[in-house]
């Protein structure tokens, strides 16, 4: 039997997805519901199910990062979308990163039952130890550590900005995102963000009347020893002899 997920922050979509489709009959069965991406996201985490049914418009969730989250971390898992959300750039790029079917609401049963009958046969076909990762996910992992990329960028000079702080907001595991950006960048969490953090730097180092501890906390470094190392190790000068050189 094929273990199956449910999520939808409507309680009556919810029940009606389990009650009208023969899971049993078409040798499924449920194993969890949830109500919101965060709690959705946890439970699948937990219970690694072979097939997932969700919503994607849903309180406080970006829909395609959940998506890319999921594809890339259970690359096997066979996900369809039941949303009323109508857009055909939006359902497109869903199905890039790896949805097998884009189900608008209301959907009628015979349409249910045949993308179930799909998801179904493509796990029949996975080998018992499949552990090849398929095209669709290497486009998911690329979307999330671009979505990464883009969220340290824009928060590098907070002082605590985390990998765990970066991992929830793209929906995946601090060791997931951590094997993505080694993976697509051949850098560390913390090389690419000490080298944003010194990009910015530069910025402010060029500013009239800004000392040098002053840049060093703007851009989230506590200790300006520190800042001062991390500085020359990246670009081969002191804050000081960056500052005289007038870059």
């Amino acid at each position: 039997m094929y273990r199956v997920v449910l999520v939808d922050d409507e309680a009556l979509i919810l029940r009606g997805l389990s009650t009208v489709i023969p899971w049993t009959e078409m040798g499924c069965e449920i194993i969890g519901t949830a109500t919101n991406g965060q709690a959705g996201l946890e439970l699948i985490r937990k219970l690694k199910p072979d097939i997932l049914f969700t919503d994607i418009r849903m309180p406080n969730m970006d829909g395609l990062t959940m998506l890319a989250a999921l594809g890339s971390e259970f690359p096997h898992m066979q996900t369809a979308v039941l949303t009323a959300y109508r857009d055909f750039d939006y359902a497109r790029q869903a199905i890039t990163l790896g949805v097998c079917r884009y189900l608008l609401k209301p959907s009628n049963l015979n349409e249910l039952k045949e993308t179930l009958r799909i998801m179904v046969s493509r796990l029949d076909l996975l080998p018992a130890a499949a552990t090849d990762i398929p095209a669709d996910a290497s486009e998911a992992g690329n979307f999330i550590v671009n979505a990464a990329l883009d969220y340290m960028r824009e928060n590098c000079m907070q002082q605590h900005l985390s990998l765990s702080t970066v991992a929830n907001h793209v929906y995946v595991s601090q060791w997931h995102l951590s094997k993505l950006l080694n993976r697509e960048t051949g850098k560390s969490f913390f090389d690419l963000l000490g080298s944003m953090r010194i990009e910015k730097s530069k910025t402010l180092l060029r500013t009239p009347g800004m000392n040098i501890q002053d840049v060093a906390e703007q851009t989230g470094y506590t200790d300006v020893a520190h800042f001062s190392r991390t500085f020359k190790k990246l670009t081969g000068q002191t804050p000081g002899e960056y500052r005289k050189g007038g870059h």
